[in-house]
């Protein structure tokens, strides 16, 4: 171990390795040679670690956690067990403690899927619905209604 201080910054230097800095503003920076990661504590309690491969994980002292991935996909994990992705394109996926998902594409089109069914909404205003018992149900904008059976099968065409 090697201790030294410059600047109003003191560095520890491990046998192993592994750096850490103590700065003036009081975040503490933790190299890990092993694992060539940085993990950068600040006084507030935001805690922030850098992979190797540009992945950076946000830990907020609130629960809140934070993943950018190499390919800029956002993934946020709430105190309140909400999850929620963003995709590079613009897709968004939020994913409910109870494990219903609501995607909202880059078009703005949308996809509700619950354990009792799949709902898909069209820009124009159309929804399709997939109930669980695989029955079909398209709500049209004009207001036309159509039910098909599990096996595809029109059994209403309501216009």
């Amino acid at each position: 171990k090697e201790i030294g201080s410059d600047e109003g910054m003191t560095t520890i230097s491990f046998s192993n390795g592994d750096v850490k800095k103590i700065m003036s503003d009081q975040r503490v920076i933790y190299y890990y040679a092993d694992a060539q990661t940085t993990h950068t504590a600040y006084p507030d309690g935001l805690e922030v670690l850098q992979f190797p491969n540009n992945q950076i994980e946000k830990h907020h002292p609130d629960g809140t956690q934070e993943i950018v991935f190499p390919d800029h996909t956002v993934k946020c994990f709430y105190s309140n067990r909400l999850k929620e992705t963003s995709f590079p394109d613009g897709t968004i996926v939020k994913v409910e403690k109870n494990r219903d998902k609501l995607v909202v594409f880059s078009d703005s089109q949308r996809e509700s899927h619950t354990a009792q069914f799949r709902r898909k909404e069209y820009l124009d205003g159309t929804g399709k619905t997939l109930l669980c018992n695989r029955r079909q149900e398209t709500k049209y904008s004009t207001g036309r209604l159509q039910i098909k059976d599990e096996e595809g099968n029109l059994i209403l065409d309501k216009r």
